[in-house]
């Protein structure tokens, strides 16, 4: 089997921010008349890790009593589900698109050298699909091989570069374009119940892409990629769902997911990495400030080795595939000046848990 590696990394968010005190100021004006709830709804909005967030649409911004998102007192005017992927066709593209062209630029690849595009996402849909229009725009061989994983969650993007190593590792001269991109803001309800609240504090938008290739043991890959594997969590297949309604895709998170993953992740993460040591370095998928918790209080790990995580949830939020490269990106960006050992751990529905241990090499 051939060893693959990360050759470049590009990441893309939106044009329009939305700070977390903000928006928590917001919603507390819109819910004044239920002062327990708007209490509840500004402890998750300043506890949940979020500090800044980024969406596609400005709507978002605006004061409670007229974003549509939120519209409760005036329900027709509530985006429908095909407004809300109308505006997903419009700006999940762009956004791929220069995710993908950093990643390429990042990597010293051409275009015209990509074998394989594996595209991510599960906040849209449309066709011809993401795929195809990358491959239009980009230029790509008329002859690559189109990959697209939906509906796969959070883990997808640690999903997609598991995909690509096994196919560089079975086809040595193959180059592979892995883009994920995540509208997730657009998938607001306009609804105070609690799991929408929890929701609405913690998603964000953002586009990510990875070249994966041969590693040949010189300056080119900076993440090589070592064994890889999923785990579904026992018990937990409730966990962790969207829904498609009258007014976009509807996510349920339990509050039980953290004590899940605190319950069952050293025993999975020693069933992939044996008994050895634990690595220095750890890219945690920041689903959550509870799931980052859960994971270091299990594995032992230092405020240094979650720092990356923490960091881009802080500035981004939780943008569900797209996120993971963010934060190996994060952790590129560290300085360090050795070869270090490390692993990449995200969970999706399922509850899965995707493992990737990788290398770095600076």
């Amino acid at each position: 089997m051939e060893q693959s590696a990360i050759w470049g990394i590009g990441t893309a968010v939106p044009a329009y921010r939305l700070d977390q005190r903000d928006a928590s100021f917001r919603l507390k004006e819109a819910l004044k008349e239920d002062p327990d709830l708007a209490r509840w709804t500004n402890r998750i909005f300043t506890q949940c890790g979020v500090e800044s967030r980024y969406t596609c649409e400005p709507d978002l911004l605006e004061p409670a009593d007229r974003c549509r998102y939120i519209s409760v007192s005036s329900p027709g005017l509530v985006p429908t589900t095909e407004e809300r992927m109308a505006v997903y066709r419009k700006e999940a593209f762009p956004l791929a698109l220069a995710a993908a062209k950093r990643a390429l630029s990042d990597g010293g690849v051409r275009p015209g050298e990509i074998t394989h595009l594996i595209s991510v996402s599960c906040t849209g849909m449309y066709l011809p699909g993401l795929d195809a229009e990358l491959a239009w725009e980009l230029d790509l061989r008329a002859e690559v091989k189109r990959i697209p994983f939906t509906f796969l969650g959070c883990a997808a993007g640690l999903t997609a570069i598991r995909e690509a190593a096994r196919i560089v590792g079975h086809e040595p001269d193959a180059k592979v374009l892995v883009v994920a991109v995540e509208l997730c803001s657009i998938h607001i309800q306009p609804s105070f119940d609690r799991e929408d609240l929890f929701s609405a504090a913690l998603f964000g938008d953002g586009a990510s892409a990875c070249v994966v290739a041969a590693s040949d043991g010189g300056q080119r890959g900076m993440f090589e990629l070592l064994q890889s594997t999923v785990m579904m969590l026992p018990n937990s297949s409730e966990l962790m769902q969207w829904s498609i309604g009258n007014t976009g895709f509807r996510l349920r998170l339990s509050p039980k997911i953290p004590g899940l993953i605190a319950e069952h992740i050293r025993s999975a993460y020693r069933a992939f990495w044996g008994e050895g040591g634990l690595p220095s370095l750890w890219a945690i998928h920041p689903g959550g400030r509870g799931i980052i918790d859960s994971v270091q209080k299990a594995m032992s790990l230092s405020d240094s080795q979650a720092e990356a995580s923490r960091t881009v949830l802080r500035d981004y939020g939780n943008m569900s595939s797209a996120t993971i490269l963010f934060v190996l990106d994060e952790i590129r960006r560290r300085g360090i000046q050795v070869r270090e050992e490390g692993i990449a751990i995200a969970f999706g529905p399922g509850v899965a848990a995707e493992f990737i241990r990788f290398r770095y090499r600076p």
